[in-house]
């Protein structure tokens, strides 16, 4: 049984994938919220360059975050929605698995471990 201390800073996964090509980008970042889409979204637009020549379609679930009116889209970004409750058309779904593996049921000392651990499970992807 793993250990689990709510008290322990938390870290999230945002992954993006091309649907084509299987190219990922991932960023691990301390929380999920608007502010820090908003961030991911920024720095997924400026490390593939997207700009009004070079636009990218980005597939989104529903989530609160995704839809909040204070989202800041880059340019160059284009938001597209699933419908609801469709996780099985979401291409990035296919990548929770690869970050879940090497840490499930698992204890890390720090933070830094655990990055480590996802950061060595996501490499080969990229």
């Amino acid at each position: 049984m793993a250990r689990v201390n709510h008290r322990d800073p938390w870290l999230y996964v945002y992954g993006f994938v091309h649907p084509g090509t299987g190219r990922t980008e991932w960023l691990l970042l301390p929380r999920v919220n608007i502010a820090w889409f908003n961030a991911a979204l920024a720095e997924f637009a400026r490390t593939l360059g997207a700009s009004a020549t070079h636009r990218i379609v980005l597939l989104l679930d529903n989530a609160g975050w995704h839809r909040s009116s204070n989202v800041i889209v880059p340019d160059g970004i284009h938001l597209l929605f699933l419908p609801p409750y469709s996780p099985e058309l979401q291409p990035a779904e296919r990548l929770w698995e690869l970050v879940d593996e090497p840490v499930v049921n698992r204890s890390f000392d720090s933070l830094d471990e655990l990055k480590i651990s996802l950061y060595s499970a996501v490499k080969p992807y990229r």
